[in-house]
């Protein structure tokens, strides 16, 4: 080369140098940092789809920390709920003792509605105090708000769980009796018995059995007294019509019975599935279109993201038609949970928790369970111990329905949906992991090959800077 302005071989390995001075300086940055992409310059693509999974896996993250939260929630009411139950365990233990009234002094009596009127107390505080983070669970700040409910054909309605559209509208609820419910139902069909024909029949039912002694001559109005007498304890109430006595359970429903045996002389029944019992049949209902289980007069479903239990009237229970249709709305109220990554109904656990208090508790044809209390008309004092049990029996079913849907909740929804959540995570993560993260062995490798070519390229640009000294010869210097 005899030109000297331009030296060629110093402009190329000038280049080479500064592309290899690039290649080193992105294979220290990846080795630093950890990433292969740490702007867009390195693969667009690439960072296209990595933006797209780390969004993917932010939310799945923050659905396993929501679903968690979710768990110490219902725990905490869950919990609560195990306390209250206890509670009404005691005061069915102290409703059984009152009632063994002959073995009891007065003092005796006041001091078991005494610890009652405590127990009372306290299941309300429970309800009033139990909280998380400063919400509480319990005194019905997360039950379903109701609009419309016609309280003659619906005596209680229970709302566990509702998909409610986050614009506020109201969620209309449809009942419809498509058969209605039954008594069970014996018939005796005479004027009475005969002079001669004294009897004796054991009369059962839901509640217990009974057996009378009728003697000859009596009539049948007097047999309905004589088994209406003991209504309370066998769940069997008598009618006449005409020259017929008619044997009614006063339950409704498949549990509910009415059974004849007669143990002495001829009493013929008739009517029943057989010649001494016939059971009652529950009522075919229809929630929004949709079957629900009918249990007597309790009916449930959970269908659909709606999770409903209802009491029905048992006047509304034995109408179909126009009349055995009921609609209200739900309005709002309910916790909802976001346990998935995307703010959808799909992602979303909707619970409603009614207010477990002594207004809210018991059987809602019966009494509440503060109609226990003091002053009452169900109190111990009162000595209504048949209905004060059957109250807290109620109560302790609800009690103990609610705890089961809460924990059939954690089980069964938001523990394995956590699960699902970790897996989909690792896996997002893994694939994320690929596209963005810096693979050491070959990034090292590449390195190496860069350090060596830069140092090549200085001491090949040092001989590219001497050539044109070479000009000097022929110039004679």
């Amino acid at each position: 080369m005899t030109r000297i302005n331009s030296n060629i071989s110093s402009l190329q390995a000038t280049h080479q140098l500064l592309a290899n001075q690039r290649s080193l300086t992105e294979s220290m940055q990846r080795l630093s940092t950890g990433l292969r992409i740490n702007t867009g310059r390195d693969d667009p693509a690439g960072l296209i789809a990595s933006e797209s999974l780390r969004a993917e896996i932010r939310g799945i993250d923050q659905a396993i920390e929501n679903s968690s939260r979710a768990l110490n929630v219902l725990a905490t009411a869950d919990a609560s709920l195990a306390e209250v139950s206890k509670l009404l365990l005691d005061i069915r233990g102290l409703v059984d003792h009152a009632a063994n009234e002959g073995a009891l002094s007065a003092e005796e009596l006041r001091a078991d509605q005494l610890q009652i009127d405590s127990i009372l107390e306290s299941i309300d505080r429970i309800a009033n105090t139990t909280q998380f983070n400063g919400e509480k669970l319990l005194n019905g700040n997360f039950a379903y708000s109701l609009s419309s409910v016609d309280n003659s054909k619906l005596l209680a309605v229970d709302i566990f769980g509702a998909r409610l559209a986050n614009d506020g509208s109201t969620l209309g609820i449809n009942v419809e009796v498509t058969q209605s419910a039954q008594n069970a139902h014996l018939t005796f069909t005479g004027s009475g018995l005969a002079a001669n024909n004294a009897i004796t029949v054991q009369v059962g039912g839901l509640r217990g059995s009974e057996t009378f002694n009728f003697a000859g001559s009596t009539s049948v109005g007097e047999i309905a007294y004589g088994i209406n007498t003991f209504t309370d304890l066998t769940g069997i109430s008598a009618t006449t019509s005409g020259a017929s006595l008619h044997l009614w359970s006063t339950d409704y429903g498949s549990d509910a019975f009415v059974s004849v045996e007669t143990l002495n002389g001829s009493f013929t029944v008739s009517g029943g599935e057989t010649e001494t019992i016939d059971h009652g049949v529950d009522p075919t209902v229809l929630i929004n279109g949709q079957p629900g289980f009918a249990d007597g007069l309790a009916v449930n479903t959970r269908k659909n993201g709606l999770d409903i239990a209802l009491y029905l009237d048992p006047t509304f229970a034995t109408t179909t038609g126009a009349g055995g249709t009921a609609t209200f709305g739900i309005t709002g109220g309910g916790a909802r949970f976001q346990i998935g990554p995307d703010v959808n109904s799909n992602a979303q656990l909707n619970v409603g928790i009614p207010q477990i208090s002594t207004s809210n508790l018991g059987d809602p044809v019966i009494g509440l369970l503060r109609n226990i209390g003091s002053g009452e008309s169900k109190s111990i004092l009162n000595r209504e111990y048949a209905d004060a049990e059957a109250i807290v029996k109620k109560a302790i079913l609800q009690v103990a329905t609610m705890s089961g849907r809460l924990g059939g909740i954690q089980r069964n929804q938001i523990e394995p949906n956590i699960r699902s959540q970790q897996v989909a995570y690792e896996n997002a993560k893994a694939s994320e992991s690929i596209i963005r993260d810096t693979e050491y062995a070959s990034e090292v490798a590449d390195m190496t090959r860069a350090q060596i070519l830069v140092q090549s390229t200085m001491t090949t640009l040092q001989l590219a800077n001497q050539i044109p000294g070479n000009v000097l010869a022929l110039l004679g210097g």
